[in-house]
């Protein structure tokens, strides 16, 4: 019995997620509000209820490609924050990783990118939510660090979302370029602006 049931569970996980993959690649061509669950379900070839044995609706599927999407995105962010500094060396490897992300991850980068500001308003606060965290697991990080003795946890707070910003901004740029030439630019261009927002930093409180 046990074994029966967790074939059954293993199946029920693996339809979920051919949903979530056949979702995105269906949103590379149009927004979720415009998303229709008979096309999810016809790409995976599932009846139309199997789909509300996974989901309540595509608005709960957006919800759960958003968590997909930046959910694993958290430990990156850590990094980031923890490889940019002064140095260009780590200014370099923040900028790698990132593009390094987005190579790996165009699809899920571009789904944030056009929902964040879409028509659908559960989508719209779990982006919101998760960048929240993403902000907080910054500010921790920074605080921790000497150059913040003397800052106030609000301005602790606006440095970390500059950060997630500039990491946002650079991973859209990065999705958009198409040559090598481009990327290279992206990375110059991202490289410069997170100097300049340590420059900032470090001047902050004379």
């Amino acid at each position: 019995m046990s074994h029966t049931l967790g074939a059954r569970q293993a199946q029920k996980l693996k339809t979920r997620q051919a949903l979530l993959d056949a979702a995105l690649q269906l949103l590379e061509e149009q927004s979720l509000s415009s998303l229709g669950l008979r096309e999810v379900t016809r790409a995976v070839g599932v009846a139309p209820t199997a789909f509300y044995r996974h989901f309540r609706s595509t608005a709960d599927l957006g919800v759960a490609l958003v968590e997909e999407a930046l959910g694993s995105l958290h430990p990156m962010i850590r990094t980031v924050v923890s490889t940019t500094g002064d140095g260009e060396e780590r200014i370099a490897r923040a900028v790698e990783l990132i593009a390094g992300h987005v190579a790996a991850h165009p699809a899920h980068v571009r789904f944030i990118a056009r929902e964040r500001h879409g028509g659908v308003q559960s989508v719209r606060a779990a982006i919101r939510e998760q960048l929240d965290r993403f902000t907080e697991e910054v500010k921790t990080e920074l605080a921790k660090d000497p150059q913040a003795v003397g800052w106030s946890d609000d301005d602790v707070r606006m440095l970390a979302g500059l950060y997630v910003d500039q990491m946002l901004g650079t991973a859209s740029l990065f999705l958009e370029a198409g040559s090598e030439e481009e990327r290279g630019w992206v990375a110059r261009v991202a490289s410069r602006r997170l100097r300049l927002i340590s420059v900032g930093r470090a001047h902050w409180l004379d």
